[in-house]
């Protein structure tokens, strides 16, 4: 998989997805790949990276 985020297979294109997901005290960052089933992975929100660090 490409470092920027996005993979293009021989199957297709792929679409990644990032969310934070939860009630407030257990919220946690969900990236996934809404073309593939069951390809996602989650972290708390304090463990995940900020957008001004990525860049």
């Amino acid at each position: 998989m490409s470092s920027s985020g996005y993979s293009d297979t021989s199957c297709g294109a792929r679409e990644i997805v990032g969310s934070v997901d939860g009630d407030g005290d257990d919220e946690q960052y969900v990236i996934a790949d809404i073309t593939a089933d069951d390809a996602w992975l989650a972290m708390a929100v304090e463990d995940a990276p900020s957008l001004p660090s990525c860049r």
